[in-house]
Parts: structure tokens; C-alpha cells; sequence
């Protein structure tokens, strides 16, 4: 199991954590500060993620996902301090809208599994966070300041989160080079579109996507904003609308 996660250095103090043998290639991302670490996503929860960690940091961990999905939480329960927001609370206390079962489906859909990996020992994580977080919060790492996000549209309590330094913005499943899903009953593409007008506006320099190619520029919160504009105007912002292409992007409404 010790070949799941391929790591990559963006600096000597930032790495990303991906997870390229399952079908969604989840990128997990570890920010270091002079007091503390932040884990962005903590990924399928497959293999261990904590023991990766700790490999590239002797500070202690925070875990935040960038909102409650299975592959973003997979690894929350080896990290007892861990942050979350307000609007998904309740899917951390048994009120997720999909059966265990189906979760399990999505593990082991399309994944190369370790040798041995048995997916009826899956668990959904549920727990309590340490700290509730909103739109404008700052967590602050000791000499890094990362800003929270309030991004709905592809889940009620999704975030980015903005490190203003350096001009990172790490976009969870907002954006990213693939099919964005806008079509779940928990999706809401109007929000989504306010999300994009949001980030949008902010002097990125790098995007950091919870998923697939890490090669993509700031130019695509652009792109991607002007396109869901064009769905609003044209009344097809909506559920329904189906799987609209754009290139190296597409969306499903």
C-alpha cells in the first residue's frame, strides 16, 4: 500500500498528496506553518493518509475538507483535530443523502485496489469538528494565513480556500479540468455560478484543484465564469440541462 499516494513538492513547505489509481485522481494538499500544518482533503481514505503526512511535517495537524464528501474525507478519522463547515454539519452526523452502500460502489469504481483491500471495512466518517468555519475565516499556521471561502454550488458548504501571500487558490471541487458536477438534489447550479463570480475576482496565480490535471491556469475562473453566465442568461442553469462541454471542461446540470 506504501505506492497509493504519489507526492509532489510545490514548495519546501506546501506538497500535494494524490491518489491517481482511483478514477477521480484526488489531490490532497499540505500546507506547512511555523506552528502548525494544515491537510486540505484528506482524500478516499483507501490507505492511510496520516502516516504520508507525517513523513513531511513535525507539526501538529489540522484537517480541513474542502467539503463533506467521501473522497474528501476518507482520511478525517486519523486526525482528531479537524475543521468543517457550518452548512454540512449534519452530513457529519449521520444525514449524508447516500446510502453506505453506494458509497462503497464509488470506492471501488474504477480504482486499482491495493492487494488485499477489503471494501466491506469502508467506513463513512462522522464526527464532531474542532472549529466550525464560515465565509472571511482565517486560519492562521504561524506565518501563513489562509483564508475560508464559503464556495456553494456543487455542495452546500463547499470552500476554497485563498492564501493571499503567495496568490494560491486551493478550489476543491469547484474547479477543475473535467466534468464539474452541478446535478446532485444537494447541487445547486445558481449558487454555483455566484461561487465562480466570486473567485473569479480574485488575482489568482496558481489553481490548485481537488482532482485531475494539475496543469490549470488562472485564465479557466474566467472561462468557467463566463460560461455559466451564458447557461444563466440562456435559462439553462438548471438541473436537467444535462452535460454542457467547454473544451477541456464540461459541467452536468
Amino acid at each position: 500500500m506504501n505506492n497509493w499516494f504519489t507526492i509532489d513538492e510545490i514548495e519546501s513547505d506546501t506538497c500535494i498528496l494524490s491518489e491517481y489509481r482511483h478514477w477521480e485522481e484526488t489531490h490532497c494538499y499540505l500546507l506547512n506553518g511555523s506552528t502548525y500544518s494544515l491537510l486540505i482533503d484528506t482524500g478516499l481514505g483507501i490507505c492511510d493518509i496520516h502516516e504520508q503526512v507525517m513523513k513531511l511535517t513535525s507539526k501538529p495537524v489540522i484537517a480541513v475538507a474542502t467539503h463533506i464528501h467521501w473522497d474528501h474525507i476518507g482520511g478525517h478519522r486519523y486526525f482528531p483535530e479537524f475543521y468543517a463547515h457550518s452548512d454540512e454539519l449534519n452530513w457529519l452526523n449521520g444525514e449524508f443523502p447516500l446510502t453506505l452502500e453506494q458509497i462503497k460502489q464509488m470506492v471501488v469504481d474504477r480504482c486499482d485496489l491495493p492487494q488485499g483491500y477489503d471494501v466491506n471495512t469502508y467506513e463513512f466518517f462522522q464526527g464532531t469538528p474542532t472549529r466550525i468555519l464560515r465565509d472571511g475565516d482565517a486560519i492562521d499556521l504561524g506565518g501563513r494565513i489562509i483564508k475560508v471561502l464559503h464556495t456553494p454550488g456543487h455542495s452546500p458548504g463547499h470552500m476554497c480556500f485563498w492564501e493571499e501571500d503567495r496568490k494560491y487558490l486551493f478550489t476543491g471541487d469547484l474547479v477543475y479540468k473535467d466534468t464539474l458536477f452541478a446535478y446532485y438534489p444537494s447541487t445547486d447550479p445558481q449558487a454555483y455560478l455566484a461561487s465562480l463570480r466570486k473567485i473569479a475576482a480574485l488575482p489568482v496565480k496558481r489553481v490548485l484543484p481537488a482532482h485531475h490535471s494539475l496543469d490549470i491556469h488562472p485564465e479557466i475562473l474566467i472561462r468557467m465564469r463566463n460560461a455559466f453566465g451564458d447557461l444563466d442568461r440562456e435559462g439553462r442553469l438548471k438541473h436537467g440541462t444535462g452535460i454542457c462541454r467547454y473544451g477541456d471542461w464540461a459541467v452536468w446540470l
